[in-house]
């Protein structure tokens, strides 16, 4: 009788090759660029376009180009870019027409707004101390700026300019527009009719004038309500006008977060005690910035572009300052260099704040849905 159970010879299958895992290159290239028929057709252009384009500035902006010269004749004879022009102008673009021998603590103050930004831009650093921090860096910076202690010659406001009064401006309007934002934002859900007529009439008014309009109704009308004999600083007005018209903004960008928080988180502060100042500064705000963070940090990138618009009432921002060094004849012909540099120095501080705030973004609980790439 033959054996229930044999043993059969093992066959061995021959060996698969491994799976080819794509490249995470690769695929975002399909995806995003040749995902379509118009997808392939707009790459395919582009691509054209970029290959006509970018030798011949290349050629152009470097190979070609005038690095540093005192002479302008050496840029004219130069095929390509005079980026001499920089090298000679860059103190009164970057300055303005603050004193040639102080530049120094012009150059301090813009370090000293720098390494305060770059500091708050970590999380965990958020407490008290920075906010002192700030106070002592902004109290440097106008020691510095205004001058007359610490055996440093005075200088008026009027000799302001440059990048010092841009971040100066710029930073102003942030610290003093966003609270502003928030108050008003609440002011106009406030269940008080006064409150929140005087919210709405603000907000309407301001968001339906131009921001040129409200610099020159700061600048000629502010004084016009002073005591005999009492002066508001140009910068100042041109400051509280900023200040004012970015906090109407970040008022309707507020109260959409506001909106968006549920009945029920109302409700439930009321059930547990908390007075309204407690349940929105522990439960309400916290939600309703989270939610509002990516519109309020475009509007905070639009207000360092807003601050070209003070050249109009006569301030030497950067763009007046580059135009003021521009007027001399000889260097009149090269005005696009300087422009591109100033458009640069422009790109790479909002194109830095713009990363930011998508990596706080990120970092928030919905984030990540609206973070990926």
């Amino acid at each position: 009788m033959a054996p229930l159970i044999s043993h059969a010879v093992p066959v061995h299958s021959p060996r698969r090759a491994r799976p080819i895992k794509a490249m995470p290159w690769l695929t975002w290239i399909r995806k995003r660029l040749f995902g379509g028929p118009w997808d392939a057709l707009l790459t395919a252009l582009a691509i054209w376009a970029i290959a006509v384009t970018l030798p011949r500035f290349v050629e152009w902006a470097f190979l070609e180009a005038a690095w540093s010269s005192h002479d302008p004749d050496a840029c004219r004879e130069a095929a390509g870019a005079c980026w001499a022009v920089i090298t000679e102008k860059h103190r009164v673009m970057l300055f303005g027409t603050f004193p040639y021998d102080q530049h120094w603590r012009a150059a301090t103050a813009i370090a000293i707004m720098l390494g305060m930004m770059a500091v708050s831009a970590f999380h965990h650093l958020w407490s008290c101390r920075l906010a002192v921090a700030w106070l002592l860096a902004i109290a440097a910076v106008l020691a510095l700026m205004l001058g007359g202690a610490f055996g440093l010659s005075p200088i008026g406001t009027h000799q302001w300019g440059g990048l010092p009064l841009t971040l100066m401006l710029f930073i102003g309007t942030v610290v003093g527009g966003v609270p502003a934002g928030i108050l008003l934002a609440l002011g106009r859900r406030s269940s008080l009719p006064a409150i929140g007529a005087v919210s709405i009439g603000f907000i309407e008014i301001v968001r339906g004038v131009p921001l040129i309009a409200i610099l020159f109704m700061a600048s000629l009308m502010i004084p016009l309500f002073m005591p005999e004999g009492v002066s508001v600083d140009k910068v100042l007005r041109a400051q509280i006008a900023m200040i004012l018209f970015f906090a109407a903004y970040a008022a309707e960008v507020v109260r959409g977060g506001l909106a968006a928080i549920p009945r029920q988180q109302f409700e439930a502060a009321d059930a547990i005690g908390l007075t309204y100042w407690q349940a929105h500064s522990r439960i309400i705000l916290p939600q309703a910035l989270a939610i509002a963070l990516p519109a309020l940090m475009n509007d905070i990138v639009r207000a360092f572009k807003n601050t070209t618009f003070v050249s109009i009432i006569g301030l030497f921002d950067m763009l007046r300052a580059t135009s003021t060094a521009l007027q001399d004849p000889r260097w009149t012909l090269f005005a696009p260099e300087a422009y591109l540099f100033l458009a640069a120095l422009y790109f790479v501080f909002c194109s830095a704040m713009s990363a930011y705030a998508r990596r706080i973004e990120r970092g928030l609980p919905d984030g990540g849905r609206d973070g990926r790439s």
